[in-house]
Parts: structure tokens; C-alpha cells; sequence
């Protein structure tokens, strides 16, 4: 079991912060419309309950979004974010990214990559199977920047790619989420699989869950219901035991 929480950072490196052209008040409603807030800390409540690895992103995903596909096959480039953001929430120009420094960046999301298809690799080799729960969250509103803003925005979305589903994973998630609506894949469809096990291999399992935001924190500011964000860390362990437990 590999827990993956690719965009609960809200961590600018100071080195990068000269790329964005909007003030630090224009960034900030950015981060707070964009990342995924209480993630991580959900990450880390099941990983005191459960055996598990975690990946947990370092950096903001304004400055390299590891989740995206690094070619043109990314829906998201579209509005520009792709893996190096140019546009943000409110499709508007946020960033330049120099030539020397799109060199660095996207070779930190190809080591991030690397790390995790590793990680893969070891579970293959040492159970047969690797099952990636890819944490999540999203406005209980549709921002400009979503192309499936007319989608269903249930309280937990369950994205997934059938090549990389099982009944039995699904079954894990709709009873561990048990207390929470569930709607598949609105209206954020698929989960992170790495780029060299994608669509080829059936033993690495991945369910994305994306949690409404209203539901554990407050949107406006920021601010966490921590009660509700460690119920969810709670259910993430508990996902996790059953999978375990069910070989």
C-alpha cells in the first residue's frame, strides 16, 4: 500500500518565487483555491494505524505539478497547467518559467516519478501486487479552471482507471467511506499511476479519493476541522487495513 499525496504542500522555494508575476495577496488566493489542504495530515494520522508507505509531496504544485503526464496527452495544458503551471484557478497568467529553470524543474518531476515507480517496483516484488491511494480534495464550488465544472461534486469523488480497479479495491473504498456520498470519477475521473506501469500493468491498483473540502475544513480561510481531517485519516487506515488483509 502506497499513500500518495501529491499537492497538500503550500511550500514555495524562494528561488522560484521570481517566475510568478502576481503579488504575494494574487499567490496566496491561489494556494488557497489550489492546494489541497489537510491531505497530508490525514496521510500521516493513517500511517500511525496502518502499514503503509506514504509519498508526500515537498512543493507547491504551482511550481511543478508531479501528477500531471509530461506530453500533450495532458488535458490541463489546455488551460496551462500542465506539470509547469503558467495559468492558475482563475485561468489567468501567473507565472513565466525561464528556459534554465523549466530544465530544473521538470527534472524534479522526473526523479519524482522515479522515486515512486521504484517503490512500486519493490511491492511487485515483494507481495505481487502495489495499490496506490492518490489523497485529494476539491472546492465544494466549481473554479474557472475546471473542464468538467457541470460534472456531480459529491462529498467523496472516487476516481479511477478500470485497467487499474479491482472490485474488491472499490468494495474496500465504498465501505471504509461508508458514511460519505460517493459518486465515480466526477468530477475528477482516474488516479496516479506511475508513467511506466500505466495502462500496462493490472498488479498496480490505484483509486484516487478526492474530498470535498467543505466537508473538513473552512474554504474561506484555510482553516481545518482537525476533528474531521484525522476521521479521515482514520478511514484512509482503515482502507488500508482491509486491503491488507484481503492479500
Amino acid at each position: 500500500m502506497i499513500l500518495h499525496a501529491p499537492h497538500g504542500s503550500m511550500r514555495i522555494p524562494p528561488a522560484f518565487r521570481g517566475h510568478f508575476v502576481i503579488d504575494d495577496a494574487a499567490l496566496e488566493r491561489e494556494l488557497l483555491a489550489l492546494t489541497d489542504h489537510g491531505v497530508d495530515r490525514m496521510v500521516r494520522r493513517a500511517l500511525e494505524s496502518c502499514d503503509a508507505s506514504a509519498v508526500i509531496a515537498g512543493v507547491s504544485r504551482l511550481v511543478v505539478d508531479v501528477e500531471r503526464f509530461p506530453g500533450d496527452e495532458e488535458e490541463m495544458n489546455a488551460v496551462g497547467m500542465g506539470v509547469l503551471y503558467t495559468h492558475g484557478a482563475w485561468r489567468e497568467r501567473i507565472r513565466e518559467v525561464p528556459d534554465e529553470a523549466r530544465a530544473e524543474l521538470m527534472g524534479h518531476f522526473e526523479c519524482y516519478s522515479f522515486g515512486i515507480g521504484q517503490l512500486v517496483d519493490r511491492a511487485l516484488e515483494q507481495h505481487g501486487r502495489a495499490v496506490i491511494v492518490d489523497v485529494h480534495s476539491y472546492a465544494s464550488r466549481p473554479l474557472p479552471y475546471e473542464l468538467h465544472a457541470g460534472d456531480q461534486r459529491p462529498p467523496l469523488c472516487v476516481g479511477h482507471d478500470e485497467r487499474h480497479m479491482t472490485h474488491s479495491l472499490l468494495g474496500h473504498v465504498r465501505d471504509a467511506f461508508r458514511d460519505l456520498e460517493q459518486v465515480d470519477n466526477e468530477p475528477f475521473a482516474g488516479s496516479y499511476v506511475p508513467l511506466k506501469h500505466f495502462g500496462l500493468d493490472s498488479r498496480v491498483q490505484s483509486v484516487m479519493l478526492e474530498l470535498r473540502r467543505d466537508h473538513y475544513m473552512d474554504e474561506g480561510n484555510g482553516r481545518l476541522d482537525r476533528a474531521a481531517v484525522d476521521a479521515l485519516g482514520d478511514a484512509i487506515a482503515q482502507l488500508a487495513e482491509a486491503v491488507a488483509a484481503s492479500g
